[in-house]
């Protein structure tokens, strides 16, 4: 299993690495909100919270989702993109999207984590660093 995560740090800035193989299986039917431990998954002295994702076809992870992916009703929050002309003159607003459950699996592609707990080396040391 390979996954991307994308490493939100306590500055704002935010770097971006590939796990492969045991790395990656460490964050393996972990949920978004629980804590992942650095050393698992190269970072020591690390602590960082799962904060979201998505899969391999960009559909958003999204908390107390069960399913692998869902088509639900949701207004102005998490995978609703406001893109259309009229969405922003309408308030109220609810569309039925497709996203995916909260649970990281294999079809899961990208992993959001937040910094909790600092370890001694910078991210910037072990990450490249995404420009915003």
């Amino acid at each position: 299993m390979d996954v991307k995560i994308v490493l939100g740090a306590k500055d704002g800035k935010s770097y971006q690495k590939e796990l492969k193989d045991a790395a990656a299986d460490a964050l393996h039917n972990k949920r978004i909100g629980d804590t992942v431990s650095g050393e698992e998954i190269g970072f020591p002295g690390y602590e960082f919270l799962i904060t979201g994702g998505s899969d391999k076809c960009g559909f958003p992870m999204r908390k107390g989702i069960q399913d692998a992916r869902k088509k639900v009703m949701i207004g102005k929050s998490v995978g609703f993109s406001g893109s259309d002309r009229n969405d922003k003159k309408q308030k109220g607003l609810m569309k039925k999207i497709t996203v995916c459950g909260e649970r990281v699996t294999k079809i899961i592609h990208q992993v959001n984590l937040k910094v909790v707990k600092e370890g001694p080396q910078p991210l910037a040391g072990e990450a490249t660093e995404q420009k915003q």
